[in-house]
């Protein structure tokens, strides 16, 4: 069964490469210049490529939440632990969240940035980047704790 998913997967993946290397041939059949200067080009040749990157981007995310869920569903240990880490995410981000100011942004000159105005948007802007510094911080922790560990092995 495995050698017959394989053989799928392979002539998959060659018929995606041979839409791509079609595409990759059009671009180049008119050029760059061509490209830019003429949208009945672009609708040719770079609407269509747009078009299929999102419809495989889409297949693709589609596909690994659907396995995700299907192992999940499987493995209830591992259900246990992905719960387990969205709730310890959700902490990160309530703490985030806490921490967040919704003042305005503003530029070096102290002016309002469009669309910088003080509100629920500025909060979840300042919110995500304090995530990031958070998620950034217990990053490093973990290298360093590994790093140590892994030093004192040796």
């Amino acid at each position: 069964m495995n050698n017959k998913i394989a053989k799928i997967l392979t002539v998959i993946v060659g018929v995606i490469g041979i839409i791509g290397f079609y595409f990759f041939i059009m671009v180049m059949k008119y050029g760059e210049e061509a490209i830019k200067a003429d949208e009945a080009i672009q609708a040719k040749t770079v609407s269509p490529f747009v078009n299929f990157a999102f419809a495989l981007l889409i297949v693709t995310a589609v596909i690994a939440l659907v396995a995700s869920l299907v192992n999940m569903v499987r493995n209830p240990h591992v259900l246990k632990t992905t719960l387990v880490g969205i709730i310890i995410f959700g902490v990160l981000l309530a703490g985030a969240y806490a921490m967040a100011g919704d003042g305005a942004v503003l530029d070096a000159m102290g002016k309002v940035l469009k669309d910088g105005e003080a509100g629920s948007t500025s909060k979840w802007v300042s919110t995500g980047i304090n995530l990031s510094a958070i998620l950034g911080v217990l990053g490093f922790i973990g290298f360093g704790a590994d790093f140590v560990k892994s030093f004192l092995k040796s």
